[in-house]
């Protein structure tokens, strides 16, 4: 199968772990787009929560109910892509942009299901860039200590930037922030980098999931098959 159809089978699968009633978090990117569509045809009277303006739009225009997090208070079943992950369904996640939002809905959620095509399974996280919500003070400042908390954990940093939008500007999150990323090359230990980086003060949040997913579902050539930690 093709990346594409690759997505749209892990897509649709994770709808074996989706009951009638449930609250369900919708996730972002192009494979998270998948199951929204196949949630919203289920029609399952589910109430779901989005983890971006991007889903919020989606979800609405298929006709899913959505409510803020306020309002359902624990989330039973959150399913979203992931850029990266590893065999202990460690993850990097943020690449479009909404991993605050990501990661709120993911601390409130009583199960994670993170669904991907078999190109996002990795020996070792650290290839993909690693996003960073920032504050928009001192972003230069940001990019310095970042760099420099990044390679004193081990990481072979050789770049990290501002992320710029297609007209060359700032890119702005749905959280009203900037988005530093950080080419880490390989990540020794996700679990420090994640507290060492959430450390610093004009850090919002970063895209490291360490002990979130509770399971993967992974798309490959032979079909779908689910992935645990270990």
């Amino acid at each position: 199968m093709s990346a594409s159809d690759q997505k749209k089978a892990c897509g649709e699968y994770a709808m074996k772990f989706i009951e009638r009633g449930m609250k369900v978090g919708l996730g972002t990117g192009s494979t998270a787009e998948h199951f929204v569509r196949a949630l919203a045809a289920a029609d399952l009277g589910v109430k779901c929560v989005a983890t971006s303006e991007q889903t919020t739009a989606l979800a609405t225009g298929l006709g899913l109910s959505l409510f803020s997090l306020d309002e359902l208070g624990r989330v039973d079943v959150t399913v979203d892509g992931a850029d990266e992950f590893d065999a202990q369904l460690t993850l990097i996640k943020g690449g479009g942009g909404a991993l605050l939002r990501k990661k709120i809905v993911a601390h409130v959620s009583d199960m994670i299901v993170t669904i991907a095509d078999e190109s996002k399974l990795v020996d070792r996280l650290g290839a993909f860039a690693l996003p960073i919500e920032v504050v928009d003070f001192a972003p230069d400042l940001a990019v310095r200590e970042i760099m420099a908390v990044a390679a004193d954990l081990g990481c072979a940093t050789n770049e990290a930037r501002i992320r710029v939008d297609d007209m060359g500007e700032p890119f702005i999150s749905d959280g009203s922030h900037l988005i530093i990323d950080c080419a880490c090359g390989a990540i020794p230990d996700a679990a420090r980098l994640e507290a060492a980086l959430n450390a610093l003060p004009f850090v919002v949040e970063n895209g490291l999931f360490v002990g979130l997913s509770s399971v993967a579902v992974l798309g490959t050539d032979e079909g779908v098959r689910e992935v645990t930690a270990g």
